[in-house]
């Protein structure tokens, strides 16, 4: 029978944090979006350090031959209150910045399944020490505050991505748009994403917590996250020294709630559900990953990988398009040349019935001489 101090039960929750206090944990999350969107502005905001030097985009037309998206990859490790947090950035440059951005979130798509695949394959090993990890516990995707709705390339790879990772949707910008006009945005991305069946990452709701519950549908409401990202110190018109960006007309603050949901953003995927983002990985879209693989291949069996990449694609269409135009360069020679032979054909039959005809005529000319021939020897 328990003493009225307890077994000791109740004290694991002590000794768990006091395990994940000293080994600390590792983040991994990835900004999915055009150039010029501020996703290296945003990180660097968010986890209040320089973790990327800003991009020169006047070299990004120089690769317009290239056409492929590239994967970059940042580690940097975190210190707060004595808890460490290795963290990994995932960026994509190079992603919906072309004229044709057909396949090009193929890469995207492959990194994170390779991901997924790598870590499955050392799991699978005799020897499992410390493993190698990149899973993408958090996907931020940018779009464009252009105050209409989500463009066709963002519904195909917001569909893709939603279905691998926790995609978490952001409106870039948002100080670029008035408070009317980013209220209608966001109702019409919202409008989309559910009629487009998108998953979202959505904050879980705990019936037994009123307050955890009430942030939650906050948090939920808020999506997809209007975003204002800035490492300046700037001066308010009341004498504040806050992070954000300063206009002729006044000062647009990052962590104002009133002019952008940075601090919504910040809470989901710091402060409160950073754990969830890292268990919905591990239980939700790993776990759909393994045992896709496993009903489809046999133990210990390598992936097989697809040739996709969208630059040999477009060779081989080119060179299909090549192939194609000189078939019907050939194939438009040779009608006009069957049809010089109909015409030349035609004109033959025509002089062979002319000669025809002449020869009939000739061959009456005849008989009429030889008709008459006859009877004027019969009259002598």
């Amino acid at each position: 029978m328990a003493t009225s101090t307890g077994i000791g039960i109740a004290n694991l929750p002590n000794q768990r944090h006091k395990i994940v206090a000293k080994s600390g944990a590792h983040f991994t999350i990835m900004v999915v979006g055009e150039s010029g969107l501020g996703k290296t502005t945003l990180i660097n905001t968010l986890f209040s350090t320089e973790l990327s030097p800003p991009k020169d985009y006047r070299r990004r037309h120089v690769k317009q031959l290239d056409k492929l998206t590239e994967i970059e990859i940042i580690k940097a490790e975190l210190e707060e209150k004595s808890f460490k947090v290795k963290l990994t950035v995932i960026d994509t440059p190079g992603f919906g910045d072309y004229v044709n951005n057909r396949d090009s979130w193929a890469p995207i798509i492959d990194f994170v399944d390779d991901q997924h695949e790598i870590y499955m394959r050392q799991e699978q090993q005799p020897e499992r020490g410390e493993k190698s990890d990149l899973r993408v516990h958090a996907c931020l995707y940018f779009i464009r505050p252009t105050g209409h709705t989500l463009k066709p390339l963002d519904i195909e790879i917001m569909k893709r991505l939603g279905t691998r990772v926790n995609l978490i949707p952001v409106v870039a910008k948002a100080d670029t748009l008035t408070q009317a006009d980013l209220v209608l945005f966001k109702t019409r991305i919202r409008d989309v994403i559910a009629a487009q069946g998108i998953r979202v990452y959505t904050p879980p709701i705990e019936p037994d917590d009123e307050q955890v519950t009430e942030q939650a549908r906050i948090l939920a409401a808020a999506m997809p996250y209007s975003i204002i990202g800035s490492t300046q110190d700037v001066q308010t018109p009341d004498g504040r020294t806050v992070k954000g960006r300063e206009y002729l007309w006044g000062v647009a603050e990052v962590e104002n709630e009133d002019h952008c949901d940075f601090r919504k953003l910040r809470s989901l995927l710091i402060r409160t559900h950073m754990l969830d983002l890292i268990n919905t990985t591990e239980e939700t879209h790993y776990e759909n990953y393994r045992q896709q693989q496993m009903e489809t291949r046999k133990y210990g069996e390598p992936k097989v990988k697809k040739l996709d990449n969208p630059k040999f694609k477009e060779e081989e269409e080119a060179l299909r398009k090549r192939f194609t135009e000189q078939v019907k360069a050939e194939e438009a020679r040779f009608r006009q040349w069957e049809q010089h032979l109909i015409a030349e054909r035609d004109r033959l039959n025509k002089d062979l019935e002319a000669a025809h005809s002449a020869i009939k005529q000739l061959e009456a000319e005849l008989d009429a001489l030889q008709v008459g021939y006859g009877r004027g020897s019969q009259r002598r």
